[in-house]
């Protein structure tokens, strides 16, 4: 299967890098950068679902998707572990953008299992 392939059967890990992406730069664009610990937060989390996602297009592995959930649940308790829960902008995209890594990433990886896809 060929990149451009890839790319297609497998959209849930395409809409992962451009999540990870938007939350990458959400501290600037969204204006909370001055918070450290969420944009701290932002950009470290963002790189790694971005990098997991694109490295699941070319050689999709389950465990890269159970590590994108994973770290969409931590988005979703790290207002609140992290102490920005006062930041109603950077809680509000933490918690949607990890709920949506949580769903995309479940969903791809059931898909593979699934044999809807090969991996």
């Amino acid at each position: 299967m060929d990149t451009r392939q890839n790319i297609t059967n497998d959209w849930q890990d395409s809409v992962n890098v451009l999540l990870g992406i938007a939350l990458f730069i959400s501290p600037w664009a969204l204006n909370y950068a001055a918070d450290t610990n969420a944009a701290l937060n932002a950009h470290i989390v963002g790189a790694v679902i971005a990098l997991l996602a694109l490295a699941a297009l070319f050689a999709f592995r389950v465990w890269e998707e159970w590590i994108s959930a994973v770290l969409g649940a931590w988005l979703i308790i790290a207002p609140w572990v992290l102490g920005f829960s006062g930041n109603a902008t950077a809680t509000r995209t933490s918690v949607v953008i990890g709920i949506a890594a949580i769903v995309l990433s479940l969903w791809s990886a059931n898909e593979h299992a699934s044999g809807h896809l090969s991996a």
